[in-house]
């Protein structure tokens, strides 16, 4: 084997050292942006218009000499604007709707959340690289629960009511007269409250097999008043109780179950003979090389930390990924006993599919 060293492109090294510099700055200022969030940084900038360090201090009754650093990380990172004339910061409108506006379809700080458990995780996950061996949801730090719920959650806000059940055949018919629904691997529930909120007409249960996230999902789900119509029990998809139910939910997690086979075949046997599935997932284009982009990115680190982990962790351990793609999806679901499976809707972060008896 030769030991002589390659050649090295100066063209080729100074764009990956580009490249590796934006990642580092990113990586290091993630916990500037859960810093904002917990202080309440971006809310208080949020509508005030220019600001200094000095009032931003005194607002949120933290330090200005922090608070002057962190303002210009952030400003450094284009998450806030800065004026050298008037030495005074601000939120612009889109940063305000991502970073300080909880009800904005595209507020990320979740996100962060998710990423900073995988810091947490990592020497775990690492020795499962050496071991083989799975790594269970239940055995991740809780950051990653609270930031799962608080990163989905916008996006089903924005598009599970307006688009994605309206492109499933009649399903929304049947939800506003009224349906059981079970909404399986809940989490803390976000889906499943934004169906029932949506809905009033049907009633909602939401299984997880996560006990944590279920009382959780409890507790939100009273806040949030539709504890009449919603109960959560903890329970696995392959396990789940009672039948007949006229629609049935699964929200990114269809790929971090070990057997997605026979939780397809338990849903089918739980499904009324006229009643919908619909199975939410992380997108992706069928073949790998078409998923090397931003979102792939995310979604194969993601999937690495997390989603084979966790199915490497139960019976029969798949490992689907949250890239399997369409078509891989739709073998498991047909495989399940499922006759008919389309994909319904799509955003840049999900593909729908709708599954029939």
């Amino acid at each position: 084997m030769s030991t002589v060293a390659s050649p090295i492109n100066a063209n080729d090294l100074h764009e990956f050292m580009g490249r590796f510099v934006g990642d580092l700055g990113a990586t290091l200022s993630a916990a500037l942006v859960l810093v904002g969030e917990k202080l309440g940084l971006y809310r208080a900038l949020a509508g005030a218009g220019p600001t200094t360090p000095d009032e931003l201090a005194a607002r949120t009754g933290t330090d200005e000499r922090y608070i002057r650093e962190w303002l210009f990380g952030q400003a450094a990172s284009g998450y806030v604007d800065y004026d050298p004339a008037s030495e005074r910061f601000e939120l612009n409108p889109v940063q305000s709707a991502c970073l300080a506006d909880e009800t904005s379809p595209t507020f990320i700080p979740g996100a962060f959340l998710l990423a900073a458990a995988g810091f947490k995780d990592e020497p775990v996950i690492t020795e499962a690289f050496r071991s083989g061996r799975g790594v269970g949801w239940h055995e991740h730090h809780h950051d990653l629960f609270d930031g799962c719920e608080r990163f989905f959650r916008p996006g089903y806000n924005a598009h599970l009511v307006s688009t994605w059940i309206p492109a499933l055949d009649g399903a929304q018919q049947k939800l506003e007269g009224g349906a059981k629904v079970a909404d399986i691997a809940c989490g803390h529930g976000a889906s499943t409250i934004i169906m029932a909120k949506a809905f009033p007409q049907s009633r909602f249960i939401g299984f997880d097999y996560h006990e944590a996230s279920i009382e959780r999902a409890r507790e939100v789900a009273a806040e949030a008043g539709v504890g009449d119509r919603v109960a959560f029990e903890v329970a696995s998809a392959q396990e789940f109780p009672g039948d007949g139910y006229d629609f049935i939910s699964v929200f990114d997690a269809l790929h971090d179950m070990g057997d997605p086979v026979g939780a397809a075949r338990h849903v089918r046997r739980a499904l009324a003979d006229e009643g919908t599935w619909m199975i939410v997932e992380p997108f992706a284009h069928d073949r790998p090389e078409e998923n090397l982009n931003p979102v792939g990115r995310i979604y194969y680190s993601a999937s690495t930390m997390v989603c084979t982990p966790a199915s490497r962790n139960q019976d029969v351990g798949l490992g689907l990924g949250a890239q399997a793609g369409e078509r891989r999806l739709s073998e498991v679901i047909t495989e399940g006993g499922f006759k008919s499976v389309r994909r319904a809707s799509e955003t840049p972060f999900n593909l729908v599919l709708e599954a029939r008896p």
